[in-house]
């Protein structure tokens, strides 16, 4: 059974969640996104501060749907949104929550829900001091409003400082990728442009990403797994398939990755190609040093390996 993926965007009060959403929503071209409040607010449209209540649901057109719920709720609101959108994004409110909303998700007993990485906004302009203990349970950092600084690179580096594995996307206005957070899907275009086809041509423009792609055969569960742990700079988010040739392991799993989060997933062969096949999005890649790495992932003699090495993957196993 497909998970629905459930990301929890958090950060401190004014560092532009609520602008990232908006600006998700605005992108989101076919991809039908489940938008969750756990506070009051307005989330791409005035309806949502209109409703103003706890378990009030908006649609915002396109399959898009607004909620806000408390944490209490959370649970069973997503267990109602999961069948309904290709992807749920939380906000989580306030500062000690975002923890509590992961474990939530993670320990979610609906068979569709599946956990898609935290992602934590900072304030480039107004830079927290006590940065340290929210960065460490984010799987990907965005450091929003480098607009409004002279040089964001030496704030980049003092978050890298603290979690040397998890990526840092700077960004201005909350506008990143929707491909870094979750897989698009990509409606055909007929005739002229729509305003949402112009605003998301801007948004490529403004913001150019970088994608690699790599083919290969069986690969080496140590080997592989490592690489994903020990990520190349610049690479933010890694999706696709990747096959195995273990003894008693013969399968080949899908790849998911969200800033420092990584999930695997069971697939069955159907007409699937059996080989590994991975796309890397991020920017300032060395695509030549990333190509070179996974192919030092590469096995040239599964038969050899340790079936063990498989519970390197499996731990990741959704």
């Amino acid at each position: 059974m497909t998970r629905t993926p459930v990301v929890v965007v958090a950060g401190f009060l004014g560092a532009g969640k609520t602008t990232l959403l908006n600006h998700l929503l605005a992108t989101s071209r076919g991809t039908r996104i489940g938008v969750v409040v756990n506070d009051f607010g307005s989330i791409g449209v005035d309806a949502m501060s209109v409703a103003g209540q706890v378990d009030a649901t908006v649609s915002l057109g396109g399959g898009c749907l607004c909620c806000a719920v408390d944490v209490s709720g959370l649970d069973e609101l997503l267990g109602r949104l999961v069948d309904q959108v290709d992807v749920v994004v939380v906000e989580a409110s306030g500062l000690a929550e975002p923890e509590a909303m992961v474990r939530l998700v993670l320990g979610s007993e609906h068979p569709r829900v599946g956990y898609g990485g935290l992602v934590l906004l900072v304030d480039a302009a107004e830079f927290p001091a006590d940065l340290a203990r929210h960065v460490r349970v984010a799987d990907l950092v965005v450091l929003n409003k480098v607009d409004r600084v002279p040089d964001a690179t030496p704030l980049v580096e003092r978050i890298r400082a603290l979690r040397p594995d998890v990526p840092v996307v700077a960004a201005d206005h909350g506008r990143i990728d929707p491909g870094l957070l979750f897989d698009r899907r990509e409606r055909p275009r007929h005739g002229q442009l729509s305003l949402e086809d112009l605003v998301d041509e801007h948004e490529h423009v403004h913001h150019r990403y970088e994608s690699v792609e790599f083919t290969a055969g069986a690969l080496n569960p140590t080997r592989f797994t490592g690489f994903l742990a020990d990520r190349p700079r610049g690479v933010y988010r890694i999706k696709g398939f990747a096959l195995f040739d273990v003894p008693g392991h013969r399968q080949r799993f899908s790849v998911q990755t969200v800033g420092a989060f990584l999930r695997f997933g069971r697939t069955s062969w159907g007409t699937l190609p059996r080989r590994t096949e991975l796309v890397s999005i991020g920017s300032g890649i060395d695509a030549d040093a990333l190509r070179r790495a996974l192919e030092d992932c590469v096995e040239p003699d599964p038969a050899s390996v340790d079936p063990q090495t498989m519970l390197e993957v499996l731990r990741h196993l959704a």
